[in-house]
């Protein structure tokens, strides 16, 4: 069974998106833990309200957490990663579309693989007439996927320009992937929605690292990433089935990117 990991930050009205995707997966999760850094609980939101009776009714178990100051984006995951108990975790943004086919092909995915962590970069479809062939090369794994180490600027790298604008989008209507015949390919790093093997993540350190960072910082699902990566492997999954709302950051001050600023042991 999976559990879905949101964080949460003055986006009430994308968070209600969110959930309404998961109330509809054919294969629905098990629990959904929200860390909640907004000024007004979401809480009190009446969409939210009326999406979570839904998810309830379900049988879904949804719980709000408020984790309060704020600390950043790798305490607020750890956070999560505290409360979590399941042996699938999807730590999932609050701005993303899901299709309904998306948690069951993952978790399937994963345990097939037997890898660190499987993701869905999530795609910007404001971009689908924005084709940009020169960042649309695509490694498939033939195989399970191989610990791997990705550093900035080092070999694999340049994989993230995948994952740009809508170039995911545009290699699946290339490829023609189905979710019956879905494949999972090279990455350097996945934002948005990962699923990872919870044993697997614990095993890295998960997001400790967040007591060596300012309070302002970005990129630490990146550096999570790569530890998993350089231990078990990690993957890309095509067709994707993850869509970003392509809201404003609710994270301004990059001027801290932890893969830059900290050294993968």
């Amino acid at each position: 069974m999976i559990e879905v990991l949101i964080p949460t930050y003055q986006r009430p009205t994308a968070l209600a998106v969110t959930l309404t995707a998961l109330a509809f997966q054919t294969r629905l999760p098990k629990r959904i833990i929200i860390s909640d850094q907004s000024d007004a609980p979401v809480t009190d939101v009446p969409e939210i309200g009326a999406i979570v009776l839904l998810l309830r009714a379900k049988g879904v178990v949804v719980e709000f957490h408020r984790n309060l100051p704020r600390r950043g984006l790798a305490h607020q995951r750890q956070f999560l990663l505290d409360h979590a108990r399941a042996d699938q975790l999807l730590f999932l943004d609050d701005d993303v579309i899901s299709e309904p086919w998306l948690l069951a092909l993952l978790g399937d995915q994963l345990s097939r693989a037997g890898c660190g962590f499987v993701g869905s970069a999530v795609i910007g479809l404001s971009h689908r007439h924005d084709v940009r062939p020169c960042q649309q090369a695509i490694e498939l794994w033939d195989e399970p996927p191989r610990p791997e180490r990705i550093a900035p600027d080092g070999s694999g790298w340049d994989r993230h320009r995948l994952h740009n604008a809508a170039n995911l989008w545009h290699v699946q209507q290339r490829l023609a992937p189905t979710p019956a015949a879905a494949r999972l390919y090279k990455i350097a790093w996945i934002g948005g929605c990962v699923l990872y093997d919870r044993a697997k993540l614990l095993a890295c350190g998960g997001f400790d690292f967040w007591r060596d960072l300012p309070a302002a910082h970005a990129g630490e699902d990146v550096f999570a990433q790569q530890r998993v990566m350089a231990r078990f492997g990690g993957a890309g999954l095509i067709p994707s089935g993850a869509y970003h709302l392509e809201l404003a950051t609710t994270v301004p001050d990059r001027a801290f990117d932890v893969p830059h600023r900290l050294v993968l042991a």
